[in-house]
């Protein structure tokens, strides 16, 4: 059974082992979330050159967002010669948000259920 004492750790448990740091400070920038989206609304892997249209800096700039964010998981990079490719992990990225969603509802389900009154029969 549960108890409201026990609810924050469970919680802690559930939340934290969704949360990766570094995950979610790689999608603080409005520089990398505007490449997220850029990357995300195209049909196919953009070059650094193409995936800096959409920031208005420089391309070395837009490689280094680009690293962090495939550090991160965010992004797959590929080789193509001597261009280097940028694709959205759509399946990684979606299934870590929605893990942090899963486990944000099912510990406010647990503390609701933990804090409403008990009917005495």
């Amino acid at each position: 059974m549960t108890t409201r004492l026990d609810l924050p750790d469970a919680c802690l448990d559930k939340i934290g082992a969704q949360m990766q740091p570094e995950f979610f400070q790689a999608l603080c920038d409005p520089v990398r979330i505007a490449l997220v989206a850029h990357l995300a609304a195209s049909a196919r892997p953009l070059t650094v050159t193409e995936a800096s249209e959409c920031c208005g800096i420089h391309f070395s700039g837009v490689s280094r967002h680009l690293g962090i964010l495939r550090r991160a998981g965010v992004v797959r990079a590929s080789k193509r010669g001597r261009e280097v490719l940028y694709q959205l992990e759509v399946d990684s990225f979606a299934a870590s948000l929605r893990g942090l969603a899963d486990a944000l509802e099912s510990c406010w389900a647990s503390g609701k259920a933990a804090a409403s009154p008990h009917v005495a029969d």
